[in-house]
């Protein structure tokens, strides 16, 4: 079981936690979400995209290098982890002081992946690795459209059986995200 919070008591937890995981479906802000806390609290930000998962070109790091390399960062004192991955939750979890889930509903996300894609064409952004230009297709859009039905329930298990007593807070829109800036002192 999962111990939810809500927005108000995640922000007054984010003024002393040290280590903050930032999960959710593509497109639903978590990046921009967690560059602010982390800028906003001094906390060093680690994008799982970049730092972990993606090599230049769109090549997958070798499974057992990204998972040691992710087994480096969660070892750390201090850090917000951008990155959902259900699958490396155990990694994390354990350490972690505070989980912001962004749910919000499947079509916003699918706007953030869309309006992304469509400001960033051929371009890589700044949270995914080099020689990474931004890509859209038929599979990612149907993962996103999908995303609480087929990662939701593993992200729940995971929190259940590595995480029991991490606060979760989940938020539901980007207005939400916007609030929880504007209580700990972030302009959006």
């Amino acid at each position: 079981m999962t111990v939810s919070i809500t927005m108000e008591e995640a922000a007054a937890q984010l003024k002393t936690a040290e280590r903050v995981l930032v999960i959710g479906c593509s497109g639903s802000g978590k990046s921009t979400l967690a560059q602010k806390l982390g800028r906003r609290l001094g906390l060093p930000y680690v994008s799982m995209d970049r730092e972990i998962f993606w090599l230049p070109g769109w090549q997958p790091r070798p499974r057992a290098e990204a998972r040691a390399l992710l087994a480096a960062f969660a070892a750390r004192e201090r850090w917000i982890i951008d990155g959902t991955s259900p699958g490396t939750l155990a990694l994390r979890l354990p350490r972690t002081h505070l989980v912001l889930w962004l749910r919000p509903p499947r079509w916003v996300s699918l706007y953030g992946v869309l309006s992304r894609w469509l400001k960033l064409r051929g371009q890589s952004r700044p949270e995914m690795a080099d020689g990474c230009p931004e890509r859209l297709s038929r599979e990612f859009l149907t993962y996103v459209w999908n995303f609480e039905k087929t990662e939701s329930p593993e992200i729940l298990e995971n929190l259940a059986a590595y995480g029991p007593d991490v606060p979760v807070c989940v938020l539901k829109s980007r207005a939400e995200n916007r609030q929880l800036l504007a209580r700990i002192g972030e302009v959006y």
